[in-house]
């Protein structure tokens, strides 16, 4: 009898910060797709976020990520696109990795809006044939609308594209640094350890 592959979903992003909506999107993913692990994966040098002023670096954003997922057992950091030698592409790591663990299948999740724009990713042929792409339900996103995409997507790509039934938890990044330049509280949208973590060490302009 062939031995089942294992069976890992792939967080990817700058978490910048990371928050609930990840973590609860990570937890269902998990939940539905009978997950072994999700990895937490956060990028190193994002092509579309090459300016990073007034943001977390590299190690603050990772350090936030152990401290969000710790009590998680069946969530783990990956740190393969903390790299310094370019940016990172989705289609390099996901075909490293297959090379590298050839017993395992990779499941890449990733929010509604970016099926939208999957197209113009970079190989995206290559991160078809490489992983199970998984998206997340936004509240914006008519389910009609988000089932066509999905067809049209597995038709012109022969991959496998999955909607993950989860409640809509849409926070934003960006929305959560604006907060804290305002004083505002985090509490509740992300971990106690990270709010605290980002005060500690004055990111994003806190005090």
């Amino acid at each position: 009898m062939e031995d089942r592959k294992k069976r890992i979903g792939i967080m990817g992003g700058t978490f910048d910060p990371i928050h609930v909506g990840h973590l609860i999107l990570g937890e269902k993913a998990y939940e539905q797709l009978k997950l072994d692990k999700v990895w937490f994966m956060p990028s190193g040098n994002p092509p579309h976020k090459r300016h990073r002023e007034g943001r977390a670096t590299d190690e603050q954003r990772v350090a936030m990520v152990e401290k969000a997922i710790a009590g998680n057992p069946h969530f783990a950091l990956s740190l393969i696109e903390m790299n310094e030698d370019g940016y990172s592409y989705t289609y390099r790591t996901l075909e490293r990795l297959s090379s590298e663990h050839p017993d395992t299948e990779y499941f890449f999740i990733i929010g509604a809006d970016s099926l939208y724009s999957f197209s113009s990713w970079m190989e995206p042929e290559r991160i078809c044939r490489a992983c199970t792409l998984v998206a997340a339900v936004r509240d914006h996103v008519p389910a009609e609308s988000l089932d066509r995409q999905l067809q049209k997507l597995r038709e012109e790509f022969h991959g496998r594209f999955l909607k993950l039934d989860t409640l809509n938890i849409d926070i934003s990044s960006e929305l959560l640094r604006q907060w804290v330049r305002e004083g505002k509280s985090l509490r509740y949208y992300v971990p106690n350890e990270v709010a605290e973590y980002i005060h500690e060490k004055g990111i994003y302009g806190s005090l």
